[in-house]
């Protein structure tokens, strides 16, 4: 796990700051340390630029690191016939009982979920999506970057379609249209159910169809400043 504090954190001792906890962290911040060798995300140079040119508010992003072979495990909210998997669940229960507490006491961090993100891509965007309507208590925004949403046969959609109530989330969802036909379809599907469910485009849920772009590293750090901007605009911070 690396965390990144962004400009003023040491200066600003009694500000607090809202918090976003990203999956697949090795992949934010250093090429050195990403899946593949030289391709990260720049998260932590984006949202310095951002946040000094006042495009979005000052955050902390936890940035957490997969357990490599049991990545698909933890990441994926069912089992799937051909993949195995299902321990979301899990994972959840690590995140909410164990990570956040601890980030909430070593950090100065705001209370809320209208101040707590959780975000990711692929089958990481899938769990986000998962969780953060598992815990709208905890997780606010939303971000959803090229979901694996093929997942036991498109079971995020089924989740979603079949909600009890709505939550006050705001989703960040995206797609490359070189990610292929199957992804492309499975992002609309998922796109049309939560605006069936009460998401409203361009107010609580941005989507992206992002020309030229594959299912990669290199595309999602393109992506990370409208996603930054949609979900932490600039506002008037509490303290």
């Amino acid at each position: 796990m690396l965390v990144y504090l962004p400009p003023g954190y040491e200066e600003e001792t009694e500000r607090r700051y809202p918090v976003f906890y990203m999956h697949d962290g090795q992949n934010l911040f250093d090429g050195a340390t990403s899946f593949v060798p030289g391709q990260e995300w720049r998260m932590d140079e984006t949202a310095e630029e951002l946040i000094r040119g006042g495009a979005i508010e000052p955050l902390i992003i936890v940035a957490i690191y997969n357990t490599g072979e049991s990545r698909l495990a933890e990441y994926t909210p069912t089992a799937d016939d051909a993949h195995g998997g299902g321990q979301a669940n899990l994972y959840g229960r690590l995140l909410v009982e164990e990570l956040k507490p601890f980030i909430d006491e070593r950090y100065r961090t705001l209370a809320g979920s209208q101040n707590t993100a959780i975000g990711g891509s692929s089958l990481g965007g899938l769990v986000s999506l998962y969780l953060g309507l598992r815990y709208p208590g905890e997780f606010g925004k939303l971000a959803v970057m090229s979901p694996a949403a093929w997942w036991d046969d498109q079971m995020i959609i089924r989740h979603v379609e079949n909600l009890p109530e709505r939550p006050e989330s705001r989703i960040w969802l995206d797609i490359g249209m070189l990610e292929g036909r199957t992804a492309h379809r499975d992002a609309l599907g998922l796109r049309d159910a939560l605006v069936g469910r009460g998401w409203k485009l361009g107010e609580d849920l941005a989507f992206l169809e992002e020309k030229d772009a594959p299912h990669s590293e290199a595309a999602w750090a393109h992506r990370v400043d409208p996603m930054l901007r949609f979900l932490f605009p600039e506002k008037r911070h509490l303290r």
